[in-house]
């Protein structure tokens, strides 16, 4: 009887089943690396082309050769991933489209010459291609922004199909190698042309291997020339987050000039960003065409600093910290902000001067342009050149701005100035805008509202405690006034420059003096008071009087400052001012009428007359009185000729009926913008429009005490 066979244990035949299956995997494994190894791929270039246009959503075309080769082990990868053989594609003539739905100028985004990828394998399980690194060898890549700010640089990874084929592949890159390389770069918005070339830097030229790469590019800004030049880091990474990589920059751009250097932690980013910048051009206005920061137009400056941030398109976010540098003859330092904000970018920061001078504030206000080759209005002195308010849109302003020491003329007594700079929504607040002036201050809110045409401009301002021994420095004479001037200034008007609002300008301004002392040599040469100014020079017997009061009621209304109670009031004589001063065509007709309380010998006191233009008025004597007056003289001579020691040559004594109570009363009241009130020309009266305008704000106010919409 035969016995049955025994059977083998059950514990091995699982192990036998893992064995055939591992020895399985080695054989297909060693099958596929073989047959990638020694399969011709330049028959597979069509299908890999395929592919790549599938995943990054535009044109890809292998127009070369394309090879495999492995690299075993991977001595830059940790652990066991190092072991893990990863194939390297090589491709030639490589060709990347544009967008499909892109109206490029170029005939394609890049054609690469050879480019070699190293791929990792085991995320193609997961339909995600890992290109570890990339070296690009004469790339040629254009980048391009059309005018309606899209552009040809951004990928859509995931394909165009439907929702199952946008989810086949995702792409990620790691580090990028460059040489012998080609860029373009043109932005329709900012009309910005440039191309240039990069390529590995000689041994000698790295920095001690700090960079790895040099490039150089030239171009257009508008009209502007655009060329420079740099160095940066052989090894750019798109996926580490901290990488430190370097870049050195010069760049001329027109005026502008620029020089930086310092590293991106993150390229792919573009951010941590961190340089040492220093910037320099012919006005700050330059700014704006590359970097679209809105900034006055001024002389040329230059500054140095530290810009922290990033710079991540319809992101950045950077700080100017710790700057210093020179605006014409003026220093200037502070710390900036910017930050590209929704539904615009926003500046802020605080700037102080510890000299500034005065002379560079003039293109500011349109006084005196930056630009050399732009010459200056003929017989006018009130700035001209337009503000440019078609940029205010562009930005957000938050600026604080102190000058703490003036050079000036010394003719003109400014001594610091302080002023809090507003933009918001292309509306300029300066809130406060303020001076100190002889001693004083001049303290001022200006608005200037740039969503119009022309602009609409107000001002609100208030006088106070100027010293007239500091307000006219140039006359020695008044170095022994001690009056104090105060007052307020309140005025609307409208245009693009200073000439023009001041030129349409409706208001008015009241100042006044009270309780001080003046030079009663200043009073009588003011009236030809020849007697007076003979005894005083000869014996050095300047006569000091008491100033009751000095008053300036003045009314503006289109741009006419009208004299209408203007007057001066000692214990000698009475001053009174007349006429008015044309800000629209630059004008003077006012006559100076001096009277004297007490008769003088020798007196021939008689009305001045100021006529003509504001950039040479003539200053003289009213023929007519001074006639008259030199007649009698000369009847009386003949008559007596000994009687002219006797007998003064007198005009009519002005009775003292000028009470300072009142006037000061009236000049103390706060003035009123838009139409002047009482005592406004018959013209002004006429046209019942202007007569019927609403009361305007005050002084040193804003309706309701805040800027008017």
């Amino acid at each position: 009887m035969n016995r049955p066979p025994t059977p083998l244990p059950t514990t091995r035949t699982p192990l036998r089943w893992l064995l055939g299956v591992v020895l399985g995997l080695l054989v297909i494994g060693g099958a596929a690396l073989a047959w990638l190894s020694w399969n011709d791929w330049n028959r597979s270039r069509a299908w890999v082309s395929q592919q790549v246009t599938q995943a990054i959503g535009r044109d890809f075309a292998i127009r070369g050769p394309l090879e495999l080769e492995w690299q075993w082990p991977r001595p830059q990868e940790p652990g066991w991933r190092r072991w893990v053989p990863t194939p390297i594609v090589h491709a030639h003539d490589v060709l990347i489209g544009n967008p499909p739905d892109f109206g490029a100028k170029g005939p394609h985004f890049a054609h690469i010459g050879r480019a070699s990828a190293d791929i990792a394998l085991l995320p193609l399980l997961a339909r995600r291609i890992d290109i570890v690194s990339v070296a690009l060898t004469e790339p040629d890549v254009r980048l391009e922004r059309d005018q309606a700010e899209r552009n040809n640089w951004t990928f859509d990874f995931r394909g165009r199909g439907d929702a199952a084929d946008r989810a086949r592949w995702d792409v990620s890159l790691g580090r990028l190698w460059l040489s012998k390389g080609q860029l373009a770069y043109d932005d329709a918005p900012r009309q910005l042309s440039v191309a240039g070339s990069v390529d590995s830097l000689a041994p000698d030229a790295t920095e001690d291997g700090r960079y790895g790469v040099g490039f150089d590019f030239s171009g257009w800004q508008g009209k502007a020339q655009i060329k420079g030049s740099g160095k940066a880091g052989q090894l750019l990474s798109l996926r580490d987050e901290q990488l430190e990589f370097p870049l050195k920059l010069s760049a001329q751009a027109g005026r502008l000039g620029a020089e930086a250097e310092g590293i991106i932690a993150n390229p792919r980013r573009l951010s941590g960003v961190d340089f040492q910048v220093a910037l320099k051009g012919g006005s700050l206005a330059d700014l704006y065409a590359l970097t679209g920061i809105v900034l006055p137009d001024t002389p040329p400056f230059n500054t140095q600093g530290q810009l922290v941030g990033t710079l991540k398109p319809e992101g950045a976010v950077w700080d100017y910290r710790a700057f210093t540098g020179t605006v014409g003859k003026s220093d200037l330092r502070g710390d900036l902000s910017y930050a590209s904000a929704k539904p615009r970018p926003r500046l802020s920061g605080k700037l102080q001067s510890k000299l500034l001078r005065l002379a560079d504030l003039g293109p500011v206000i349109g006084a005196k342009p930056s630009s050399p080759d732009k010459p200056p209005r003929p017989g006018k002195v009130l700035p001209d050149d337009p503000f440019e308010t078609s940029r205010w849109h562009a930005m957000d302003l938050d600026l604080h701005y102190t000058g703490q020491r003036i050079e000036r003329p010394e003719a003109v007594p400014i001594d610091s100035l302080r002023v809090h700079a507003v933009m918001d929504n292309a509306r300029l607040t300066l809130a406060p805008l303020d001076f100190g002036v002889a001693r004083g201050r001049f303290k001022t809110q200006v608005q200037m509202d740039g969503r119009t045409k022309p602009m609409q401009v107000a001002l609100r301002g208030d006088v106070e405690g100027l010293k007239l021994s500091a307000l006219f420095p140039k006359i020695e004479l008044m170095k022994k006034s001690l009056g104090r001037l105060d007052g307020g200034v309140a005025l609307d008007g409208h245009g693009q420059s200073v000439a023009q609002i001041l030129g349409s300008a409706n208001g008015e301004a009241r100042l006044y003096v009270r309780d001080g002392v003046m030079s009663s040599l200043l009073l009588d040469m003011a009236g030809l008071n020849l007697g007076s100014v003979i005894v005083t020079k000869l014996f050095g017997q300047d006569k000091e009087v008491r100033l009751r009061c000095a008053i300036a009621d003045v009314p503006v209304r289109q741009g006419i400052t009208h004299m209408r109670n203007v007057k001066v009031n000692t214990e000698e004589a009475l001053i009174e001012v007349t006429g008015s001063a044309d800000m629209r065509r630059e004008i003077f007709d006012i006559d100076v009428d001096p009277k004297a309380y007490e008769l003088k010998l020798f007196s021939l006191r008689t009305p001045l007359e100021v006529r003509g233009p504001f950039a040479k008025p003539h200053v003289g004597i009213k023929p007519g009185p001074l006639i008259v007056r030199a007649a009698a003289a000369v009847a009386a001579l003949a008559a007596a000729p000994g009687a002219l020691v006797l007998l003064p040559i007198t005009v009519p004594g002005a009775d003292d009926d000028e009470n300072c109570a009142p006037l000061l009363a009236r000049a103390a009241q706060a003035p009123k913008a838009g139409a002047p009130a009482g005592g406004a020309p018959a013209a002004d009266a006429a046209n019942p429009a202007r007569a019927a305008a609403p009361p305007q704000p005050a002084a040193g106010e804003f309706s309701a005490g805040q800027p008017r919409p």
